[in-house]
């Protein structure tokens, strides 16, 4: 298969969609960049739809036939949802194959090597958190990672809100005393957590800025708030509670396999939640090796593509040279 066919990889998260058209050779032919994928909100077609401008710009200037594409996409966590985005994705027509997996396989296959059977674990903590495990023999790990509902705690978004909580109930007498009462607003210019309130309930405050409060509360871990620490702490048993969960499932506690780990909060590396993050898995999962990966998950979506095609070795090396 030469220069003149290409595959397409997607990768849709909840707060941003990169596409990339690569040769079956691994060179980027094409690149897009838009905003989040929310078909819960929006339903599949819609979603889906939405991706059209960004796939048009990533193949303005290069045409090949397009022989597989592989979308990484958010909120693709239930086999229905799957094959409800499977549909919408081929029937845009955009490749003579189609493959829709949940967006955390991208990471997963990021850091994964290239040959032989993938075995390894990874743990996204981005907007939200979701865990994918594989094994030998195609064996997989996952959670349905819908919310609270299905367990789910964790991510930037919920970290906010987590954050908000505790201030709150800590201006107002209700919880125990916190710097965030503090820090919180006056990221906002705000005097207290009452003004917060009422400037995020009436909207004079974005909805889409309340994820701007997630580094605020891992400063104020950092400046020894026991509260945020807390939170912090709690995350990291989160984010080890998935990984050696899906370990434990798929038979890998005692193999040495990676743990992957990616998305915007783990990535910060800041160094409460990181730290604790390793030395939980130490204890639980010795024989894991920690692995934080900061390329974009595209280039998982992409690999995951060449997979498909049997794309050659060298391929898969100029590919990741592109993402550095």
């Amino acid at each position: 298969m030469g220069l003149s066919s290409a595959v397409l990889a997607i990768d849709a998260g909840n707060s941003k969609t990169d596409v990339v058209l690569v040769g079956t050779d691994g060179s980027v032919l094409g690149a897009a960049r838009g905003g989040g994928f929310q078909p819960h909100l929006v339903g599949a077609e819609r979603a889906v739809a939405r991706l059209a401008p960004l796939v048009a710009e990533a193949t303005a200037r290069a045409a090949p036939e397009v022989a597989h594409v592989f979308a990484c996409l958010a909120n693709a966590d239930l086999p229905e949802e799957e094959r409800r985005l499977t549909d919408a994705v081929a029937g845009r027509g955009w490749g003579r194959a189609v493959t829709v997996a949940n967006d955390t396989f991208a990471l997963l296959r990021a850091g994964l090597g290239d040959t032989g059977e993938p075995r390894g674990v990874a743990v996204v903590c981005g907007a939200g958190a979701n865990c994918a495990g594989l094994a030998p023999g195609g064996r997989t790990a996952r959670f349905p990672a819908v919310g609270r509902i299905s367990g789910d705690w964790g991510g930037g978004a919920f970290l906010a809100e987590e954050a908000l909580w505790w201030a709150a109930r800590a201006e107002d007498g209700r919880g125990e005393p916190t710097a965030l009462a503090r820090t919180l607003p006056d990221h906002f210019g705000l005097p207290s957590m009452y003004a917060l309130i009422e400037a995020l309930h009436l909207g004079r405050i974005e909805n889409g800025r309340r994820h701007e409060l997630t580094p605020v509360l891992f400063a104020t871990a950092t400046a020894g708030d026991a509260v945020a620490r807390a939170i912090v702490v709690r995350q990291a048993e989160e984010v080890v509670a998935l990984a050696v969960t899906a370990l434990a499932r798929l038979g890998l506690l005692d193999e040495v396999v990676p743990v992957i780990l990616g998305g915007g909060v783990l990535a910060a590396r800041h160094p409460l939640l990181d730290g604790r993050v390793r030395a939980l898995l130490a204890e639980r999962a010795p024989k894991a090796e920690p692995r934080l990966i900061t390329a974009p998950p595209v280039l998982g979506a992409a690999l995951l593509a060449l997979d498909r095609v049997a794309a050659r070795e060298e391929a898969y090396e100029r590919l990741r040279s592109h993402y550095g």
